[in-house]
């Protein structure tokens, strides 16, 4: 039995992914780009009409940022490298469930700069549900 991995996502896949998450709200800004906030930061921005190749840029944690983007198809993101942020390029060449992981960190590690008293009205952190992760 062989199974294809989905690869990329889509501005539909990442709306039904981030938009039920505690405290997100999304919103189109500099023309077309949908961006995904928690307690009104951004974590994570594509295209609103999946041009650019479906270019994802989101936020990644410190010691994973120069790994993540050595590889092809990642680079820092433009005008935000310095907050550790990067652009996924390419995102046809990596799993669905791999940029579903590394978006819900970019999520966690926003939300956990925000006040303590909105991270706990904000109740529990999301999972990814077993075959998504």
């Amino acid at each position: 039995m062989t199974s294809k991995q989905a690869n990329g996502l889509t501005p539909r896949q990442l709306e039904a992914l981030c938009g039920r998450w505690p405290g997100v709200t999304r919103d189109i800004k500099w023309g077309a780009d949908l961006v995904f906030s928690v307690g009104g930061k951004m974590f994570v921005v594509t295209p609103s009409d999946g041009s650019e190749g479906g270019r994802l840029s989101f936020k990644v944690a410190d010691e994973r940022f120069l790994e993540l983007t050595d590889q092809p198809g990642i680079m820092p993101a433009p005008y935000m490298a310095r907050s550790r942020w990067i652009s996924v390029t390419e995102p046809q060449r990596f799993g669905t469930a791999e940029l579903q992981a590394l978006i819900l960190d970019a999520y966690t590690l926003v939300r956990a700069k925000l006040t303590k008293k909105l991270q706990v009205e904000l109740g529990p952190i999301p999972t990814l549900k077993a075959g998504r992760k």
